[in-house]
């Protein structure tokens, strides 16, 4: 095999490597999504019917920063 040859087989094997490694990006990317979707119908659904978060406690020692 001449040199020519070794090169066009070591594209071909790099184009492969490329494109299972994208379609693993993209089915990960797809999961992500999903739960992303999934993660935002149950704050929807969780605000809709009245759930709400305890405002958080603020310290005097956070205060004192806040003034200086």
């Amino acid at each position: 095999m001449d040199q020519q040859q070794q090169h066009l087989t070591q594209l071909l094997e790099q184009k492969n490597n490329l494109t299972n490694q994208l379609e693993n990006i993209q089915g990960q990317s797809s999961r992500t999504r999903d739960i992303l979707l999934k993660t935002v119908g149950a704050i929807e659904y969780l605000e809709a019917v009245g759930v709400i978060l305890p405002e958080p406690e603020v310290t005097e020692e956070v205060e004192t920063e806040e003034e200086g």
